[in-house]
């Protein structure tokens, strides 16, 4: 069961859109042929309390959000999913930001799931690896379903400048103030930016390892 967040608790939200093509009957979605149809995730990341985001090993938050794609349909409510940014995997030079939304399409759930690579290496790679979505679909809740199609998804200049504009700070109580709302924002940037820095600048894996 999932537990609310202390009430002096401040959060940041914001809006990300991704879209490239994406095939059904694939499960390679480095393998998605030119021309196939496109599939666009337009998900809203909710982080409830940023300093418990921060100290989360996983560094986990709330997704959800409507998909689109020609096949199944347009405006595919997602109500849940899960945000993972620069959650660690099984490599230390290697880290993933995450992005599932679960959904339903002719009456049956279905779970978009999709990883960016974030692998420890020279800054020029740091645009393509943090604006590129490999992501699958499955049928089920989770991703323990069958995969039913992949594709390749990216982020584009104009969309991070959209992104930008939407990040904004969720307090859980009425008293918050404006400054813990800044506050919070300058620490989930400070995060981010501290883990590209570690990544692409530094060249450091997770635990120090290079």
């Amino acid at each position: 069961m999932a537990t609310s967040p202390p009430s002096n608790a401040s959060g940041v939200t914001f809006r990300e859109t991704m879209a490239g093509p994406f095939k059904l009957g694939l499960v390679d979605p480095k393998a998605v042929p030119d021309g196939a149809p496109e599939l666009a995730m337009h998900a809203v990341v909710e982080i409830d309390d940023i300093e418990a985001f921060r100290a989360d090993p996983q560094h986990k938050a709330r997704l959800s959000g409507t998909i689109d794609y020609p096949p199944l349909g347009t405006g595919l409510v997602a109500p849940s999913g899960v945000f993972g940014l620069f959650s660690p995997s099984h490599d230390p030079k290697l880290a993933y930001m995450v992005y599932e939304l679960a959904f339903e399409h002719a009456g049956k759930p279905h779970y978009l799931a999709g990883k960016k690579h974030v692998l420890v290496g020279a800054p020029w790679k740091l645009w393509g690896e943090t604006t590129t979505l490999y992501t699958t679909l499955h049928e089920g809740r989770d991703t323990s379903g069958r995969v039913i199609g992949a594709g390749t998804l990216s982020l584009g200049v104009g969309a991070l400048l959209r992104l930008l504009t939407t990040v904004g700070g969720t307090p859980t109580a009425p008293a918050r103030s404006l400054w813990q709302r800044i506050g919070a924002i300058a620490s989930f940037f400070t995060f981010f930016s501290g883990e590209l820095v570690r990544t692409y600048v530094l060249q450091r894996g997770r635990g120090g390892r290079s």
